[in-house]
């Protein structure tokens, strides 16, 4: 049988996983991620004021948002959010017994927790899993890993880019949990990167922030954003490049591979958002800016109205105009014009004829495109979504705490 690899697959990292009875079924719910050296790492975190516990440890480890990390633990079924000190002290208490398992400090250990909010870990069963994890650390258990971070997911998420900079081949790879509960503004769900190009910490984060934006700050499932989000990178220096240097060409090329990376695993999310059963692109053209794009493409993108439609194959072009409408971005609609399938159906202010059985038809596929050219200037952003389903209310209906 062939081994799965994807996070490890970077030169310098290992992982292992195991299930500890965080979750009630059998699946692994606890995954660690080792480099074998002190790698350059950098963060980002949800921009919710309700934040878990993992977060605030890795806002006090790395307050600037890079560093230097030995590893991650993840642990999902509990995401440790609005538990208290007690939560705190419990988020520490991971990143200590991993550290002294990896050798290292515990401010060189990164922490995530995902799942539901309000209880507290069973600390008995995450020092075991954590024990338990450590001790299968190597390049076989990556597809264990990638479970271990997963909840409502009903399908495994990864990607890998490999590259040639600076003589070297340089190896991107990532992981990524999430399926609802996604509306990031800054990242989000869980998402673990690997890549053993040497970069420095401050390098790092700066196209990390920047992979970002049109990656995982343009995707959005149900409009809510989480209170655990966080995306990490580790970078081993492994391949033995040059330490890439921001604005260089190699670190454009770096920057590329791990931009590309980034869409993979935002794009897998939306993919799998719950009940869904349509990927939806929303193009915007023509604004004022590219940030007003973006406020009119996430508008739309996250109208239940629009979703619905979507998700009946009812090509509802008011729903778009209003979605556009209310946002805080500049909407003429004697200017705007709206395309589904490359089908213009709105224009000038009114709906146009069309041809309904082919529009019928793209909306019919597992990926809808919509255009909207806001006809004001040279602003533009797409944004990622998928159709709202009865399937998506069941889901939520009964999760609870």
């Amino acid at each position: 049988m062939t081994t799965i690899r994807h996070i490890t697959l970077p030169g310098g990292f290992s992982a292992g996983a195991v299930h500890c009875g965080i979750k009630s079924t059998s699946q692994e719910d606890l995954t660690i991620l080792a480099c074998d050296v002190d790698a350059s790492a950098a963060v980002l975190t949800t921009t919710n004021q309700v934040v878990g516990a993992p977060v605030l440890w890795l806002r006090c480890i790395l307050p600037r948002g890079y560093g230097k990390a030995r590893g991650v633990v993840v642990n999902s079924g509990c995401s440790n959010v609005c538990t208290g000190a007690r939560g705190l002290a419990d988020a520490e208490a991971m990143a200590s017994l991993t550290g002294r398992l990896l050798g290292c400090q515990a401010e060189k250990v990164l922490v995530a927790s995902t799942g539901i909010i309000g209880h507290r870990l069973p600390m008995d069963k995450v020092r075991a899993g954590i024990a338990a994890a450590a001790a299968r650390l190597g390049q076989s258990d990556d597809a264990a890993a990638l479970r271990g971070i997963m909840t409502t997911d009903t399908r495994e998420k990864s990607a890998v880019v490999q590259t040639r900079i600076g003589g070297a081949t340089v190896t991107v790879a990532g992981i990524v949990k999430g399926s609802g509960m996604i509306a990031p503004s800054m990242a989000t769900m869980i998402a673990l990167i690997t890549t053993d190009a040497a970069i420095a910490p401050a390098d790092l984060h700066k196209a990390l922030v920047r992979a970002g934006r049109r990656s995982f700050n343009a995707v959005t499932v149900d409009s809510d954003t989480s209170t655990s989000d966080t995306v990490a990178v580790l970078a081993s220096g492994a391949a033995g490049n040059k330490p890439l240097k921001g604005g260089s060409a190699d670190y454009g090329k770096f920057q590329s591979a791990l931009s590309e990376v980034c869409y993979e695993l935002a794009r897998s999310v939306v993919v799998d958002g719950e009940g869904a059963t349509k990927l939806v692109e929303i193009a915007v053209c023509g604004a004022r800016s590219d940030a007003e794009a973006k406020i009119a493409a996430k508008s739309v993108a996250d109208s239940p109205l629009f979703k619905c439609a979507i998700h009946g194959g009812d090509p509802n072009w008011g729903r778009i105009a209003a979605a556009l409408g209310k946002s805080a971005a500049k909407v003429d609609p004697d200017k705007l014009k709206i395309k589904i399938g490359g089908v213009t159906i709105f224009a000038r202010g009114t709906g146009r004829k069309f041809d309904l059985a082919k529009v019928e038809a793209h909306l019919a596929g597992k990926e809808v495109k919509v255009a909207c050219d806001l006809g004001l200037g040279k602003g533009g952003f797409t944004a990622l979504t998928c159709d709202l389903s009865r399937e998506y209310i069941t889901i939520n209906a009964d999760y609870h705490t």
